[in-house]
């Protein structure tokens, strides 16, 4: 298999070595998050926080739309994606001669947009492009799959399109994952993301839009003071499947909310004095038994490690998606990473999981929090549903914030 990649070289020296045709992100920001039909987005289709998202872009990097080859956004269940994304960037003021596409990998829609550009700049196709991660769960939740009788006859054709819950507590049980650690790694993610908001961390990758007169620029999604009683006291909300030990607390959270990558050349970035934030270096995604959908990063994580040269010790920070703490529990014991180096502000159990955004968001948090602590390697990862997994590696290349939040 060829190594998908930036640079034909393995291992941390390469990883970290800049050339001149490395792909690099130039701009990295995210939106707050809304919450579920009762947030900040809960009446904002996609093609409007797009705009607003564009909008706020250009005015914040004074970049030439038009110097923009391709865009490429990552959303899953709006209808019509496509033309609600060449709409968007329109009215945004994108020229009509810079094309669009979308990609729907669920979970790791983002994280393809950024890979599709990467891959396209790579080939030589483009220079420069955007990448955008966007969903509205309130105003287009998950559609109920339909598929033939004689498709859905056979058994892992049938298990593909069940609900993610489901997939949760079949994990749950044959993984043995009980109720209660499923608890004690949510409250770290919320404890954790309250801590980031409450200091000001998540402030720094946060792009304040303006949108119908407001401008929304922190989460409404994070819940302040939760403890461990407050979670063992809630009850499951799949109570006939499984062991039923999935909670509204010990999930992620279904939210609304967008993020942007602008990416190019190392060659281009220099030579139009662009800031450098980090360089793609390569990802991988794989498939697994659908019913146990959550263990996706157990096998994309370790297979773009190896793709890359590198080790689970070189990487400083994780951010492998909380879809579930069923599944993100037995990853993370799986693979035996440090929670002192996963989602050290939280994640989507506590910040919640705008299906298209997350991919792009984990890139995003990861870079900016690599900053803050002026360390180098990312490895983001998700579980997608259907039965698969996916993982992305970068490098921060950003200057350390002259203040660092701790």
């Amino acid at each position: 298999m060829r190594n998908v990649s930036t640079h034909s070289g393995k291992g941390i020296s390469a990883v970290l070595q800049k050339n001149p045709d490395d792909v690099v992100i130039t701009f990295a920001k995210r939106t707050a998050m809304g919450r579920n039909r009762k947030g900040q987005f809960k009446d904002i289709p996609v093609d409007e926080m797009m705009q607003a998202l564009l909008k706020a872009t250009f005015e914040k990097t004074k970049l030439d739309p038009a110097k923009l080859d391709d865009i490429c956004v990552g959303t899953c269940h709006p209808p019509s994606p496509m033309y609600s994304s060449r709409a968007a960037a329109l009215a945004s003021g994108i020229p009509h001669d810079v094309p669009i596409s979308t990609v729907n990998r669920l979970c790791a829609s983002g994280l393809m947009a950024i890979r599709n550009i990467a891959h396209a700049i790579q080939s030589g196709e483009i220079s420069m492009g955007m990448a955008i991660g966007v969903e509205n769960m309130t105003l287009n939740p998950r559609p109920t799959p339909i598929i033939a009788e004689s498709v859905d006859k056979i058994p892992r054709a049938h298990d593909c399109i069940q609900p993610m819950g489901w997939t949760s507590e079949m994990v749950a049980q044959t993984y043995k994952v009980s109720r209660q650690k499923q608890d004690e790694y949510a409250l770290i993610s919320h404890t954790r993301a309250n801590k980031a908001m409450t200091t000001g961390i998540f402030d720094e990758e946060i792009i304040p839009v303006e949108i119908r007169g407001t401008v929304i620029s922190v989460d409404d999604t994070i819940r302040p003071g939760v403890t461990t009683e407050m979670l063992s006291g809630l009850k499951p909300v799949f109570q006939d499947w499984g062991n039923a030990a999935t909670t509204a607390g010990n999930a992620s959270g279904i939210g609304d909310g967008a993020a942007l990558c602008i990416l190019t050349t190392r060659e281009r970035a220099e030579k139009e004095n662009m800031e450098i934030l980090g360089k793609w270096v390569g990802s991988a995604v794989v498939g697994v038994e659908p019913r146990y959908m959550g263990i996706g990063p157990i096998a994309a994580i370790p297979k773009v490690l190896t793709q890359v040269g590198l080790t689970k010790d070189d990487i400083d920070i994780y951010e492998i998606n909380e879809a579930f703490a069923s599944q993100f529990a037995y990853c993370v014991e799986e693979l035996g990473i440090s929670m002192d180096k996963i989602n050290p502000n939280g994640g989507a159990i506590a910040v919640t999981h705008p299906l298209g955004m997350t991919g792009l968001r984990q890139v995003v948090t990861g870079l900016t929090e690599l900053r803050r602590r002026d360390k180098k390697l990312l490895c983001t990862s998700m579980c997608v549903g259907s039965g698969m997994g996916a993982a992305g590696i970068f490098v921060n290349e950003a200057q350390p914030f002259r203040e660092a939040k701790l």
